[in-house]
C-alpha cells in the first residue's frame, strides 16, 4: 500500500450495485481544485466547512452528468485529517463509475483499501486501536459485536493503554537516569512503588487477555457443532433452538447425510450451530462421506454439543467412548440428555458418578462396563436434560450456551478486547512485566529491568500505533473495504 500523503484519493464510498444513492468520496491535498472543476455550482473550495450543496457533475465539454449534492469537510475537521468532498449522486453504477472517471481525469487517483482509515491514523485523526474498530463497527452483525466495536472507536481502550504506559515511562526514565550515574551508585527509582505498579498493570492485562475469549465469541461467532448418534434428536435441538422446522425430521436412522448451519443469536452473541449426520458405521458410501463430514466439523467446534437419546438403549460406555473420541482439548462441551419425556427417571448425576449402584441395568450394558474410572470427568454444569420434541428445558440449554460463551456476564459497557493482534501484544506486554518482576526479586542491575521495561512499552505501544512498521500497516489496512 502506497503511504504518500501528496497524492488526492478517490473511490466509491458505499456498497457497489443499484441504489437510490452513491457516495463518491475525494480527499487529499487537491481535493477542492478537482471539485470545483467538475461541479457545476458554487465554488466548493471557498464554502465553510460540514455544509453541503447541490449543483451538477459536469465532463469537460460541459456535459451533464448528474445533479448532485457536495459535502464538504476541511482538513482538520474531516476525517481523513485532509480537504475531503462527498458526492452524494444518483445510485447508477454507470453515473457513479463516471463520476469517479472525472476525478481521476482531473489528477486524483483510485484509493486502495482503507487508505482513507490510513490517511486518518497517519494524521492524528485515530490511533491503530480505534482505525482497526472502524472495520470492526462495519462488520458487525450484532448488537454486542456492535457495542464492543463502538467503545473502542471512542478511544475507551487508547485512554487506558495510554494511561499505562505513562506511569511505565515515568519509571522507565527513572531507572534509565539511574544508568547515567552508575559509577555513584544512586537509585532515583523506588523498588518497591516500581513493583506495586508492575503487579497492578499485571492484574489490569490478566483481565483484557481474559477478556479475548469472549471478545472473540462475539466478533467472530461462536462455531458450534451438534454431534451425536443416530437418531439422538440432532435435528429436533437444531429446530427447537431455531424455533423454526430448519432441518428434515424422521425416525428413520441416517437422515442427516450433510451438515446444515445456521446463526442463533442468544443475547447478542452468534452461535453458528453446524447439524451434523449421525456418528455410526456407514450404510453405504454417501452416509460415510457425512460421518466424515461430522469429525471434520467437530474438529473445528469452540462448543460440542453432544446428543445422547437417554430412551435410546445406548450404554454409558458408548457415551463416554464418543466423547473421548470427540472432544478437543480446548472444546467447550454440554452433554444434552435428550428425550427425557421417554425416560423421566433418567438421573444426570449417573454421568458424574457412573459407578452407582442404582443405575438402570441397560445403561450398563452386557457384560457390565468398568465405569468407575469415568467418575468426576463430567459436571453437573456440562448436562442439560431435555425433551427436543416437546421444547422442554431448551431454554435452560440456551442459557448454558450464554454461560458458556460469556460466562454468563455480559458487560458491554467494559473494554473487552477482540482482536488478535491485540490479544498476542498484550499477552507479550505481561511477559515483559513478569520479567521485570523477576528482576527485582534477583536483584539485577537497572539495565535489564530498563530493557524489560521497554519491551512492555514496546508491545503496548504497538495496539495503539504508537510503535509500528509499514508491514504491519499494510497488513491491518489492506483488509478494509475500498472506499474506507
Amino acid at each position: 500500500m502506497r503511504l504518500d500523503l501528496s497524492d488526492t484519493i478517490v473511490a466509491l464510498a458505499t456498497p457497489p450495485g443499484r441504489g437510490a444513492i452513491g457516495i463518491i468520496r475525494l480527499s487529499g491535498p487537491e481535493a477542492f481544485e478537482i471539485a470545483d472543476q467538475i461541479f457545476s455550482g458554487k465554488k466548493l473550495s471557498v464554502q465553510p466547512t460540514h455544509t453541503a450543496h447541490f449543483g451538477r457533475l459536469r465532463t469537460r465539454e460541459g456535459k451533464d452528468l448528474d445533479e448532485v449534492l457536495a459535502t464538504i469537510f476541511h482538513g482538520s475537521k474531516s476525517y481523513t485529517g485532509q480537504p475531503t468532498i462527498e458526492f452524494s449522486c444518483h445510485g447508477s453504477p454507470f453515473i457513479l463509475q463516471k463520476a469517479i472517471e472525472l476525478c481521476l481525469s482531473e489528477g486524483a487517483r483510485l484509493a486502495e483499501p482503507g487508505e482513507f482509515t490510513m490517511r486518518a491514523f497517519l494524521n492524528g485523526k485515530l490511533d491503530l486501536s480505534q482505525a482497526e474498530a472502524v472495520a470492526d463497527l462495519i462488520a458487525s452483525e450484532s448488537e454486542a459485536a456492535h457495542a464492543v466495536a463502538l467503545n473502542q472507536l471512542r478511544g475507551g481502550f487508547r485512554k487506558e493503554i495510554e494511561v499505562l504506559r505513562d506511569e511505565l515511562i515515568h519509571f522507565a526514565s527513572l531507572v534509565e537516569l539511574e544508568l547515567d550515574f552508575s559509577e555513584e551508585d544512586v537509585e532515583f527509582a523506588d523498588r518497591t512503588q516500581l513493583r506495586e505498579l508492575v503487579v497492578r498493570i499485571r492484574q489490569y492485562l490478566d483481565g483484557l487477555i481474559r477478556s479475548f475469549s469472549l471478545g472473540n465469541a462475539i466478533k467472530t461467532g461462536v462455531t458450534t457443532v451438534i454431534a451425536g448418534r443416530p437418531n439422538a434428536g440432532k435435528s429436533t435441538l437444531l429446530n427447537a433452538l431455531l424455533n423454526e422446522a430448519r432441518a428434515i425430521v424422521s425416525d428413520i436412522p441416517g437422515t442427516t447425510r450433510d451438515t446444515i448451519e445456521e446463526v442463533l443469536n442468544i443475547n447478542g452473541i452468534q452461535f453458528r450451530l453446524v447439524d451434523t449426520a449421525g456418528i455410526r458405521e456407514a450404510q453405504d458410501q454417501i452416509e460415510a462421506i457425512g460421518v466424515q463430514r461430522t469429525l471434520d466439523k467437530v474438529k473445528e467446534a469452540a462448543v460440542l454439543l453432544y446428543v445422547w437419546d437417554v430412551a435410546g438403549g445406548m450404554t454409558l460406555g458408548e457415551v463416554f467412548a464418543d466423547l473421548e473420541n470427540l472432544r478437543g482439548e480446548s472444546m467447550k462441551l454440554l452433554v444434552v440428555c435428550n428425550k427425557m419425556d421417554r425416560n423421566p427417571h433418567f438421573r444426570t448425576d449417573w454421568l458424574i458418578d457412573p459407578g452407582q449402584a442404582d443405575i438402570h441395568p441397560y445403561l450398563l450394558g452386557d457384560p457390565p462396563a468398568d465405569l468407575s474410572a469415568r467418575a468426576g470427568t463430567l459436571e453437573e454444569a456440562q448436562l442439560v436434560p431435555v425433551s427436543a420434541k416437546n421444547e422442554q428445558n431448551i431454554a435452560l440449554l440456551r442459557e448454558k450456551l450464554f454461560e458458556l460463551a460469556a460466562g454468563g456476564i455480559l458487560n458491554l459497557e467494559s473494554t473487552v478486547v477482540s482482536n488478535a493482534r491485540h490479544f498476542d501484544a498484550l499477552q507479550r506486554a505481561e511477559q515483559a512485566l513478569q520479567d521485570v518482576l523477576h528482576g527485582l526479586d534477583t536483584g539485577i542491575t537497572g539495565d535489564f529491568i530498563a530493557q524489560d521495561i521497554r519491551r512492555a512499552l514496546a508491545y503496548l505501544g504497538e495496539i495503539t500505533g504508537e510503535i509500528g512498521v509499514d508491514d504491519l500497516l499494510a497488513n491491518i489496512f489492506g483488509k478494509f473495504c475500498i472506499g474506507k
